[in-house]
């Protein structure tokens, strides 16, 4: 009898830990996979057992990329500690962060975190920017925030023609990257750590360039908001926008290159709604939501 539970209860595991594997295929692809799956198994009944070494392989693997990783988060973690007592208060997952922005390399990390922590404590001093401190970014009502793309992150939108230079200045423009990049964060789920920008050009020009804001914008991102870039869609360039694009190029690093996709014009709907559903698409993209300003979200 306890052999006939003991049977049941490991084909209910079986199932269950079928169901879940079925959650993250879409449903088209199961059936194609079970199709598949069924075809070479009359075929080779050995390959059954393969595919089953295989997904373990992997099993394997993953387990000791989690345990270097936390191996090193926890010697990181270590020497940020006796740097900067701060370090105490902050997350794993931001130890991470840093740690895959410079291709884990524990000092490389640890020296650009506590350049992070200083930045963050003199710069942004009450832990916070708010609105009162970017008028005039705001009023150029410029940046929105809504929905999520599939994976969970949170998608936003930049109209880069509504941006002028102001009397604000560079230190304007610097607070107002912060202010949205905090909250843009903080939109995020639990487990999820990116976001997702689709970056306008439609009706930009010479008017609305800005190198030197440009490169401050680029600079924050990739030191002090490491890896939390998912994707970046650059939408309706205009020709003219390659002779700027030339300038910033070099002061991008390899990584965040390869999360930059420019969008051709006759493909901008299908391209964004393989990543992001239409429910959650600004309606100016063919989705169903409407634009809301950052300030606002």
């Amino acid at each position: 009898m306890n052999g006939e539970y003991m049977e049941q209860t490991k084909i209910e595991e079986k199932e269950a830990r079928s169901a879940t594997d079925s959650m993250k295929i879409n449903e088209r692809e199961q059936t194609q996979i079970g199709l598949m799956r069924a075809y070479v198994e009359t075929r080779d009944p050995s390959s059954k057992t393969k595919i089953e070494e295989k997904e373990a392989r992997r099993a394997r693997d993953s387990m000791k990329i989690n345990e270097r990783e936390q191996t090193q988060i926890g010697l990181m973690r270590a020497y940020v500690e006796t740097q900067d007592p701060s370090s105490k208060e902050v997350d794993d997952q931001t130890l991470r962060r840093f740690l895959h922005a410079r291709d884990l390399d524990i000092e490389k990390a640890s020296v650009m975190f506590l350049k992070y922590l200083n930045w963050r404590r003199t710069y942004v001093v009450n832990g916070s920017i708010s609105p009162s401190e970017v008028p005039h970014e705001i009023e150029q009502n410029k940046f929105f925030l809504q929905g999520s793309d599939k994976n969970g992150r949170p998608v936003a939108v930049l109209l880069a023609s509504r941006h002028f230079k102001h009397k604000g200045g560079l230190d304007e423009f610097k607070r107002f990257n912060v202010y949205l990049l905090d909250k843009i964060c903080s939109r995020m789920p639990s487990g999820q750590e990116k976001f997702v920008l689709i970056a306008d050009l439609e009706g930009w020009g010479y008017s609305n360039s800005d190198i030197r804001a440009y490169l401050a914008a680029l600079s924050l991102v990739q030191e002090y908001y490491p890896e939390r870039l998912g994707k970046m869609f650059i939408v309706h360039s205009p020709y003219i926008f390659m002779s700027v694009w030339k300038i910033l190029h070099p002061f991008i690093d390899n990584k965040t290159r390869k999360k930059i996709i420019f969008v051709d014009n006759k493909k901008l709907e299908s391209t964004l709604l393989e990543e992001i559903d239409e429910s959650q698409l600004p309606q100016i993209y063919g989705g169903q939501l409407p634009l809301v300003p950052a300030q606002d979200a």
